[in-house]
């Protein structure tokens, strides 16, 4: 991609993306307990899990699977001209798949068979659900098996910006990019298989980690990993696990970067990913 084109993605931020579950209804209600948010019936038998700053889609499909995912750009000519550079480079633009995004979103389906979603939303949205700890919906994350082939087509072909790699030896094993400031919207990690790693909740401070920490405590659901501080992106984070095994992560102060600085080159080690202690290793 040219850097006229790779220029005509930023700024971009995920808006929203899609849970598929073999039972959607009672998944929706775990994510609205969980997050105190507002859940609508959407056509097809699909729930939105609705609140500030995030939005979750979930139906009927393959369990914990994640099949699309949504960016927002920031305005109807970036789209128009983000497509034509894309279509020049001869991808495939097709129809959307997301209820949320207007007639002139787009998809674009990655190596792994995954599509991303361009677009932006149909209307002016309400803020929804309860009051409580705020939280937005920031980043998704997949385990590849071939993360080498992902690099290259996000980067060199979507036009996200490398942030970080980790490598073991001459290895990638994994890489985080960015559409606009913040560290990473996008990243993926070498595994056995590819699927869905997790989606992550920004906050705003280490305050906010704690009280989405006691929250979690008082609905009985366990810290999965953390807390900690990641390497790449220099976060503070934990996780949790969804019933279905899928991963969720809280995240703050997530490392800003400005477009044009040079990617930075980690070490596979557990330290690399959580600077704390022990780490979540996916190879």
């Amino acid at each position: 991609m040219s850097a006229s084109s790779r220029d005509a993605l930023w700024p971009a931020r995920l808006h929203h993306l899609r849970r598929d579950s073999e039972e959607p209804a009672a998944l929706a209600r775990f994510y609205g307990k969980l997050l105190g948010d507002a859940l609508v019936p959407l056509p097809g038998g699909d729930w939105l899990v609705c609140g500030r700053g995030r939005r979750l889609v979930v139906g009927k499909g393959a369990k914990a699977a994640v099949p699309w995912y949504a960016l927002q750009v920031a305005g109807a000519a970036q789209l128009a001209g983000y497509r034509r550079g894309l279509q020049a480079l001869g991808l495939a633009c097709e129809p959307s798949p997301s209820p949320l995004f207007g007639e002139e979103a787009f998809a674009i389906t990655d190596p792994d068979g995954r599509r991303v979603v361009f677009g932006l939303p149909r209307a002016p949205e309400a803020a929804g659900g309860k009051p409580g700890p705020s939280a937005r919906l920031q980043h998704f994350v997949c385990a590849s098996t071939q993360p080498e082939a992902m690099l290259a087509f996000y980067r060199d072909r979507l036009g996200l910006v490398e942030s970080d790699r980790v490598l073991e030896g001459e290895q990638l094993s994994a890489f985080f990019l960015r559409s606009d400031p913040e560290h990473h919207s996008f990243a993926a990690f070498r595994a056995p298989a590819s699927r869905p790693d997790h989606h992550c909740y920004e906050t705003s401070s280490w305050n906010d980690i704690r009280d989405w920490a006691d929250r979690l405590g008082g609905l009985r659901i366990p810290l999965w990993w953390g807390p900690g501080r990641h390497g790449p992106g220099n976060n503070l984070f934990f996780m949790i696990e969804d019933p279905e095994g899928h991963k969720v992560e809280f995240s703050a102060e997530l490392e800003r970067m400005p477009k044009d600085l040079a990617h930075r080159t980690w070490p596979h080690e557990p330290h690399t990913l959580n600077l704390w202690g022990s780490a979540w290793m996916r190879s």
